[in-house]
């Protein structure tokens, strides 16, 4: 199945590739999406079986492809992506949700357990964005969502290398978004505040705590009015987070706690 591509840079995407399939973010993204539009998906991940099932059960109409995909694996993001347009025909959306959390992502951490967040969360998906530019810019159109987070806005004590692998993807977003600007490419930064999911569980909830579905709306809501930049949800963390990064160390430390 081959599908046309929408008319207009502020059109619904009906195709979809998405790295980091079995986030629970992903999966409520895309059935908000299938209600507006969305037909054909590709679906990278290192369970494709167990994404595939999971969406069926919150889009059944959707035609989902699963492919078997490591984000650490830099050599297959040319093959992932020259297969998810072999069977997309054009990728309207690049949805990234790539990520592993762990408890307690700070101290607590080995080198070995810190060498394997930032392979995954930023050099993983950095290096698989990297491959999908270039095919968008070439078809000059589409979008690229990377979920991010507020952690990568100011480093915490409690999870600093969960935060640091957030704030280099937030860098290397942005430049990719400079790169695109006049390519007819557009690029979404998501930072939720704490997503109650799967990735969260059995951690304490932190103020302004929100649900896969919030998030999903909120990144429905920036495809439809075309946006680009940056998507706080909920919204009012992005003044809040304005002002936490100005604050001196000392208080900063007594705000965010142990969080």
């Amino acid at each position: 199945m081959t599908v046309a591509p929408p008319t207009s840079s502020r059109a619904m995407p009906r195709t979809a590739l998405v790295l980091g399939a079995n986030s629970d973010i992903a999966r409520a993204t895309l059935a908000r999406l299938a209600e507006h539009g969305l037909e054909q998906v590709v679906l990278a991940a290192r369970d494709p079986s167990a994404a595939t099932a999971a969406l069926a059960m919150v889009a059944p109409g959707l035609d989902a492809t699963g492919v078997r995909w490591d984000a650490t694996d830099a050599t297959s993001h040319a093959g992932l992506v020259a297969g998810a347009v072999a069977t997309l025909g054009r990728i309207d959306l690049v949805l990234c949700t790539v990520g592993v959390l762990g408890h307690g992502a700070g101290l607590e951490m080995t080198p070995v357990a810190v060498d394997e967040m930032i392979r995954v969360n930023l050099a993983g998906c950095a290096a698989a964005l990297a491959a999908v530019a270039p095919r968008l810019a070439d078809q000059s159109h589409g979008t690229i969502v990377v979920l991010s987070s507020v952690a990568g806005v100011r480093a915490r004590r409690s999870n600093y290398v969960y935060g640091a692998t957030k704030a280099g993807l937030d860098a290397f977003a942005f430049g990719l978004a400079d790169a695109l600007h006049d390519r007819g490419v557009r690029v979404v930064v998501v930072r939720p505040g704490f997503v109650r999911s799967k990735m969260t569980t059995g951690l304490r909830p932190a103020p302004f705590a929100t649900d896969p579905v919030v998030v999903a709306s909120a990144v429905e809501h920036a495809l439809a009015r075309g946006r680009r930049g940056v998507v706080w949800v909920p919204p009012r963390l992005g003044p809040l987070f304005t002002g936490f990064r100005l604050l001196p160390a000392a208080l900063w430390r007594r705000v965010a706690g142990d969080r």
